[in-house]
């Protein structure tokens, strides 16, 4: 038998309401109070001023919420993430009362903590991490690095991180950092993939930090083959930052010379920072298609002010995306053509330097300007190389070097040599190979036939601008070769360009 409670009277439901009413509508209140400061929080400037403004034309709240808000006090030097105190610190441009208390107010940010690059795999427990960062925190503070790989699983291995910075002192705003993480196994052995990530730290605290990821890995990515030889390349150029007003006529010369210098088991990688015009690039394209060339798009490096347009950067990245790709990688500029002497071969060469990690290639600097006084010769019809025969003899100064490198032995490297290698270096090479060095021919555009000298020239020592020149054809003996490779290696596209 179902027994009805006792009957609830219209007074006592009309109580219960009412303690209803004054149990909810605080919390409600409160919720939306706080809701409020986070929005506030998170306007950008020129909001949250337009929004004070108005509030202060405005009549006093007239809701429980607004008069929430409006009754919300927060201590000072609070470390709640969230307050109005700390929007209104971080936006006000009010004076202190006191002009000898003094604030301090920091717009924007001057330079990044690491300006990623390019992240590669160096073998089967080594990863390099090629990028910028501020100089000042490097040069003043202690930075550093942590690597993590994170399995897919969600598992994870860590392992320290070792920097080097190989730009020399020479940074700007950025300096050139390469990150080294080496673990203890193989972190993808199973090949079931997964992700590298690195720490960046602000100095020596475990506190503050910036986390990224540098690289993945899918699932079956992984070859160990391609750590080993035989590698793809036999040779492989690094070419430094192009920018500038380039002349196409001598990229043109450059790359079918050393096409036919390096031979077909070569590939040359040339960054783009600006020099590449439609006209450079319409001289390149015939290799690109032949497969011989790679240009990579850099002109975004322009944002981070380092030294001369980021060169250390792109080698670097050069180095290790290019680790395992070549037996010997050469880094040299567009002016400069590797010569060697009659009767050896690039090989043999090679060969007499295997024992090193790396050697550097003295420079035979030649004269930009001076031609023979030769009626005889259509020198706008001439190559470069073929026309500029006078070499600069002045002793006692010292000249850039270039060089090669076998790269898997490299951490880092430079502008003129590594000095992150592992093996020896050699610098006594003179007499196998050298480079010509044409000095800033690349950037004239007409013709490079400025000045004249006679003919007794060839035989003589001449004085010019206080220099001495002497007489040398090797380079010139070469151009028929250079051109008639060229015709039967892309066909007539290029001549046709300057015809």
């Amino acid at each position: 038998m179902r027994k009805d409670g006792p009957a609830t009277s219209i007074g006592d439901a009309q109580v219960g309401k009412l303690f209803t009413c004054f149990e909810t509508k605080p919390l409600v209140a409160t919720c939306l109070a706080l809701t409020l400061v986070m929005f506030l929080w998170n306007l950008p400037p020129y909001y949250q001023n337009l929004l004070f403004t108005t509030a202060r034309s405005c009549s006093a709240p007239t809701n429980t919420a607004d008069a929430a808000l409006a009754n919300l006090t927060i201590p000072p030097n609070t470390s709640l993430p969230f307050t109005a105190s700390a929007a209104a610190k971080k936006y006000s441009t009010t004076l202190p009362t006191d002009p000898n208390n003094r604030i301090f107010q920091p717009f924007g940010n001057a330079a990044a903590l690491f300006v990623l690059m390019g992240a590669y795999r160096g073998g089967p427990r080594t990863f390099a991490i090629v990028g910028l960062a501020s100089k000042p925190i490097h040069v003043y503070g202690h930075p550093w690095y942590k690597c993590e790989w994170i399995f897919n699983n969600g598992s994870s291995i860590r392992a320290k991180a070792y920097k080097i910075l190989p730009d020399w002192g020479y940074g700007r705003v950025y300096t050139v950092v390469v990150v080294n993480c080496t673990f203890p196994l193989n972190p993808n052995h199973d090949n079931s993939g997964g992700k590298l990530t690195v720490n960046a730290y602000y100095g020596q605290s475990q506190k503050k930090y910036e986390k990224f990821t540098a690289l993945e890995e899918l699932p079956g990515s992984y070859n160990a083959s391609k750590f080993r030889p035989p590698y793809d390349y036999e040779y492989l150029y690094c070419g430094s930052s192009l920018y500038g007003n380039l002349s196409a006529a001598r990229i043109r010369e450059w790359m079918a010379y050393h096409a036919w210098f390096f031979g077909s088991k070569s590939h040359f990688v040339f960054h783009d920072a600006g020099g590449v015009s439609p006209e450079v690039r319409a001289v390149l394209e015939p290799w690109v298609r032949a497969g011989r060339v790679t240009i990579q798009d850099i002109r975004a490096q322009s944002e981070y002010d380092g030294y001369y347009y980021n060169q250390f950067l792109v080698v670097n990245d050069c180095l290790h995306r290019y680790r395992h790709a070549a037996n010997w990688t050469f880094y040299f500029d567009v002016d400069e053509y590797i010569y060697l002497p009659e009767g050896s071969s690039l090989e043999s060469v090679l060969e007499e330097f295997s024992a090193f990690t790396q050697f550097t290639i003295e420079q035979n600097p030649m004269s930009s300007m001076l031609c023979l006084n030769d009626s005889a010769q259509n020198y706008s019809r001439k190559w470069g190389f073929e026309k500029l025969l006078f070499k600069d003899i002045k002793s006692g100064i010292w000249r850039d070097r270039k060089y090669a490198i076998q790269a898997k032995n490299a951490y880092a490297t430079g502008v003129h040599m590594s000095e992150n290698v592992i093996g020896n270096t050699t610098h006594k090479t003179e007499s196998k190979i050298r480079y010509y060095h044409y000095h800033n021919s690349i950037m004239v555009r007409g013709e490079l036939c400025r000045e004249f000298l006679p003919n007794s020239a060839i035989h003589n020592v001449t004085i010019f601008n206080q220099t001495p020149f002497v007489y040398d054809d090797k380079m010139k003996k070469l151009a028929d070769t250079i051109k008639e490779f060229e015709r039967h290696a892309i066909g007539t596209a290029n001549a046709k360009l300057f015809s």
